[in-house]
């Protein structure tokens, strides 16, 4: 398929963008096969360059001979297009709705882009599980290679044979049997991410998943069991051919239920939300109703003191921790993820946390494709899509906004991945999935997002001024007051944050002038221990 054969009309003159906080751009449109571009001859004038991917939807108006585009974006972002000509106006409409849903993944913008950097590090390279995993969990666990067909996987205890991992996969929905997410070596402990068990109604039993998940224990110690659905929705899943982990088969497994919401109820609430913070004629009153009612602070809430509850299970009750919803690839890893940003300090700097999250979501399984296909903005409701990664990069947000000096990057490394999940010019977030992935050649078709994070140049973009590392535990706050909405991404078209950005520059030229003063002093010491150095070995002489 050719996309001049989509584009009607590819060029339009006396074009003007309107854009919240932003002058009025007259100017030259034009539709390409992955972009809208509007440039202007008028001076300093911003050129707009927007990825047909990153529309989630598009409303028409006409008044006359004039036609009216409302684009809303994925990124929360809603910008106005005033066109000259009713035909030109339903045909740059028509082009952007069909450019910005290609069935056909080979057509999309990642697999034509060419970087305008040095890509000094390969990021399909960058975390290969063999290392990672060797890396972080030491000796007692081993990597299997039985899912290279795709069917089961997992990073398993030494001991563990490969009968128990297919009597497992066998066992858990999807083949996703119980696997090592994080190792604590300060206790030997861990933390498990699962499926959950096929019971059904009959009570059906599995003595393989029964001793995988028992050869995670050490002798005497006991774990638990964190399923991530109330107790009603288990049961129904029980009546499907679902279930939880009988106590009578796993006594040495403590199950607690901890409810996080998923798929439609965080789509909604997303959509409320944002429908909240572009609301301009909002009284306070309206506008504190509107969040509440959202309820997205609540679902932070929620991960958050699950995260929390893992965390206390895994550092000072020396309890190894198994956590599961359904599928194992939503709210598992959310809260896999979040526990392992309490607990470790790796995963606090630019290169763990991208570590942790391909290794917990990408790798995992998590169906980007399915969650992000559309944002806040979008009118077809699709079943799978849901914002779960964007909820817990919103927990990582307040984990970071209590702790400010723990972090290595900063909150627009944050943004930045949320931007990308949804779209992209890079290959990262692409598919659901490792084997759909390796289908289409991603690794060496596309460029990877972390080849432009970690080259020199955009790196020290994503650096928090403030980072001073700390090897410990940080411990969030999950009371109500000390939860905030992410306005640096939620408000950041609707608010001017000029100010606030030149005082984060002040802070960072500060800090960079500390160090220099601090390198200078420490010269100056060293150069004074070597004169003293020399004056004493010179009186030593002289006796």
């Amino acid at each position: 398929m050719e996309f001049v054969e989509l584009i009607k009309t590819p060029k339009v003159d006396g074009v003007v963008l309107h854009r919240p906080l932003c002058p009025r751009i007259e100017g030259t449109l034009c539709v390409t096969g992955h972009h809208l571009i509007l440039s202007s001859r008028q001076k300093n004038a911003e050129e707009l360059w927007l990825l047909h991917s990153g529309v989630d939807s598009i409303e028409k108006k006409f008044v006359g001979s004039m036609g009216y585009l409302t684009v809303k974006c994925k990124d929360f972002r809603v910008i106005r297009l005033d066109i000259p000509g009713m035909e030109e106006c339903l045909n740059i409409a028509s082009s952007i709705e069909v450019l910005s849903s290609l069935d056909t993944i080979t057509l999309t913008y990642p697999f034509f882009f060419r970087p305008m950097f040095d890509v000094i590090e390969d990021g399909w390279q960058a975390f290969p599980p063999e290392t990672e995993f060797g890396r972080l969990f030491g000796e007692d666990w081993r990597i299997s290679y039985v899912n290279k067909d795709y069917k089961v996987r997992g990073w398993i205890e030494g001991c563990a044979a490969l009968n128990l991992l297919l009597g497992s996969g066998a066992f858990r929905q999807g083949g996703r049997f119980p696997v090592l997410s994080y190792f604590h070596a300060a206790n030997d402990t861990s933390i498990l991410r699962s499926s959950q068990p096929l019971t059904g109604p009959n009570g059906r039993r599995c003595k393989s998943d029964e001793q995988l998940l028992n050869a995670t224990l050490r002798p005497g110690k006991r774990g638990y069991i964190i399923d991530t659905r109330a107790p009603n929705v288990a049961a129904n899943a029980k009546a499907r051919g679902g279930g939880v982990e009988p106590e009578v088969h796993y006594p040495q497994w403590r199950r607690i239920h901890k409810p996080i919401e998923r798929w439609n109820a965080l789509q909604d609430s997303l959509v409320r939300l944002v429908e909240a913070c572009q609301d301009p004629n909002s009284s306070m009153d309206k506008w504190l109703s509107k969040l509440e009612a959202s309820n997205w602070l609540t679902h932070v809430k929620d991960i958050l003191t699950t995260a929390c509850l893992a965390a206390q299970c895994i550092d000072r009750e020396g309890a190894s921790v198994l956590v599961h919803g359904s599928e194992g690839i939503d709210t598992t890893l959310q809260v896999t993820s979040l526990t392992q940003i309490i607990l470790n300090p790796d995963c606090r700097t630019v290169r763990g946390f991208e570590a942790l999250v391909e290794r917990e979501w990408l790798q995992a399984g998590h169906p980007f494709a399915d969650r992000c296909a559309k944002s806040a903005h979008s009118t077809s409701k699709q079943k799978f899509e849901s914002p779960v990664f964007l909820l817990f990069l919103d927990c990582v947000f307040q984990v970071y906004q209590q702790f400010p000096c723990s972090f290595e990057f900063n909150e627009q490394f944050l943004v930045l991945l949320f931007e990308h999940s949804y779209a992209s010019q890079f290959g990262t977030f692409l598919c659901n999935n490792e084997c759909d992935r390796k289908k289409v050649k991603l690794q060496t078709k596309t460029v990877s997002l972390w080849s432009y994070v970690n080259s020199p140049e955009m790196l020290r973009t994503y650096l928090n001024p403030l980072y001073e590392p700390n090897n410990g535990v940080v411990w969030p706050s999950v009371a109500p007051q000390s939860l905030q909405l992410w306005s640096g991404l939620f408000l950041r078209w609707e608010t001017n944050k000029s100010a606030e950005d030149a005082a984060w520059q002040e802070v960072i030229h500060i800090r960079h002038h500390n160090k220099e003063l601090k390198s200078k002093v420490t010269k100056l010491r060293r150069q004074l221990e070597e004169l003293q150095r020399e004056a004493r070995d010179a009186n030593l002489l002289e006796e």
